[in-house]
This record gives C-alpha cells, sequence and structure tokens, in this order.
C-alpha cells in the first residue's frame, strides 16, 4: 500500500498517516508496531510519558523492515525541560529505543508557567544538526508558543503535534501552521470516546461511500492536509485505518463531518502542564 507523504520545511518527508501508541504498554506496543509496519505503515509515535519506546524500538527492530524506511517519533517529557535536561533525556529515549537516531523528535507540551520550552528547542537545534534527531518539532504549542521559538531562535518546528478531530478542527491554527510551513499532526484524531464513530452525519457520509466512520474521519484528515495518528493494537483495524487513499470526501462530505459544535476534549496548552 502507497501512502503519500508531506515534505517538511528541512527537506525530511512523513507519511500522512502513521500508528499512534498511547496508552499501549511495552508488550502491547511491540506487538503493535510489528504488525502495523508489516501491513504498510511507516510512522510510530511514541512519547517517554508513554513509557512503551522499548517496546516500540522492539517492535521495530522485528519487523523486518529497514531502520531508514521507518519514521520513529518520540517526544521529551515536561520534567526534563532545559538545555541540558533535553540532551540527558533524549539519551535516555534514544537508549530505551536501541536507535542510533530519531527521525522526528518533540516537544510534549510547552509548560509555559515554567518557562524552559525555549532552552530545550536551542538543545533539540544542536541534536539535529549532530545528526541524532532528522527532524526536530513540537507537541500542543500555540501560534504565541510558535512565535517564540521563531523569534528567540530563528528556527520554527517541522510539525507541531495537537489535539485535532472533528470536534476541535483547529482552523486558525492549521492556517498559521500553513502561513510559517509546518506541517500539523493529529493527536486523537478519531476523538477520544467513540462519540464520533457514532455520529450520524459521519455514519451517513460512511454509508455513502461504503467504507467505515473511522476511515471517513481520517480521510477528512488527509483532505485537511494534517497527518493522522490513530492508535490501534488490532492489526485488522491497523489495516482499516490505513486504507484511505482510494476514496474522496466532497466539500459538502467534509463539511458535513465536521460542522458540530466544536469542542477541545484534552488539555488547554496555556494552562496544561505535563511532566
Amino acid at each position: 500500500m502507497s501512502i503519500p507523504e508531506y515534505t517538511l520545511n528541512d527537506g525530511t518527508t512523513i507519511p500522512a498517516v502513521g500508528l499512534g501508541t498511547w496508552p499501549m504498554d511495552d508488550a502491547q506496543a511491540e506487538r503493535a508496531v510489528r504488525d502495523a509496519l508489516e501491513t504498510g505503515y511507516r510512522l510510530v509515535d511514541t512519547a517517554v510519558n508513554y513509557r512503551n519506546e522499548a517496546g516500540v524500538g522492539r517492535g521495530v527492530a522485528s519487523s523486518g523492515v529497514p531502520r531508514e524506511e521507518v519514521l520513529v517519533t518520540t517526544k521529551l517529557p515536561g520534567r526534563d525541560h532545559g538545555y541540558e535536561e533535553t540532551l540527558a533525556s533524549f539519551e535516555e529515549s534514544r537508549r530505551r529505543l536501541g536507535l542510533e537516531y530519531v527521525d522526528l523528535y518533540l516537544i510534549h507540551w510547552p509548560n509555559p508557567r515554567v518557562g524552559r520550552y525555549v532552552d530545550s528547542w536551542r538543545a533539540m537545534v544542536r541534536l539535529r544538526e549532530e545528526g541524532l534527531v532528522r527532524s526536530i518539532g513540537v507537541s500542543n504549542f500555540t501560534e504565541e508558543h510558535l512565535g517564540r521559538l521563531e523569534k528567540e531562535t530563528g528556527v520554527l518546528p517541522s510539525v507541531n503535534q495537537v489535539e485535532l478531530h472533528p470536534l476541535f478542527p483547529q482552523e486558525e491554527l492549521r492556517a498559521f501552521h500553513a502561513e510559517k510551513g509546518i506541517v500539523t499532526e493529529s493527536w486523537s484524531p478519531l476523538g477520544q470516546d467513540g462519540r464520533l464513530l457514532s455520529d450520524p452525519a459521519i455514519v451517513g457520509v460512511a454509508q455513502a461511500l461504503g467504507v467505515t466512520p473511522a476511515q471517513v474521519i481520517l480521510r477528512w484528515h488527509v483532505q485537511l492536509g494534517a497527518v493522522a495518528i490513530p492508535k490501534s493494537a488490532d492489526a485488522g483495524r491497523q489495516r482499516t485505518n490505513l486504507d484511505v487513499f482510494g476514496f474522496q470526501l466532497r466539500d459538502t462530505q467534509m463539511t458535513a463531518v465536521s460542522e458540530r459544535v466544536h469542542q477541545r476534549l484534552g488539555g488547554d496548552p496555556d494552562g496544561h502542564e505535563e511532566f
């Protein structure tokens, strides 16, 4: 199965759909990653605070897929913000993953009240310059946080991974990303409580197209130009989630998917603190 790719602002590429691994444990992540890579996935997402980096690394190693074909993402936890702290935290992640380099390294949350994310960003720029990280980005950053990175370091992230789904489509932030050349990545792309999968409008679109509601939502992400990382440990569901490139939503169907009361389901980056 051929997966379209987006080109990042550093010249590397990222697949349009990947595999999320939260909240899997190491054993679950190992199996899920191995199955996903055998199915055709080439993007895998983890984080220090998922506590499954070792399992993800074992899944990559045991899949039989050449390492250079797999894009592995992990994230810096809030407790390790700071320049030297970030360098040390990265080495621990690399050790747990069992990898010589990480493809995409993200600051998990900005933790603005702590105020050290710029120091971490400078360390990540260094890691990229040293070739230990291919691409650097952030997660859950607002326009204000992104603007501060640009103003104080001159380096913009390649990716901002944010809460994005039909209940919270993030139009303004996505427009800002497009203006700045930042790729939007969607966590919880299907929502968090299953309500979207039984939503009458989404179910109607799915029936009209002969696909599943999850496929409709993931196709919606693709047509927005956002990278979706649905989590699934089930091999059959992994295949279905990846099979979203053989159909297209009409403009009216795109509208039907996201025409609803919008609400954030996760933490607000301006106040949420993650350590």
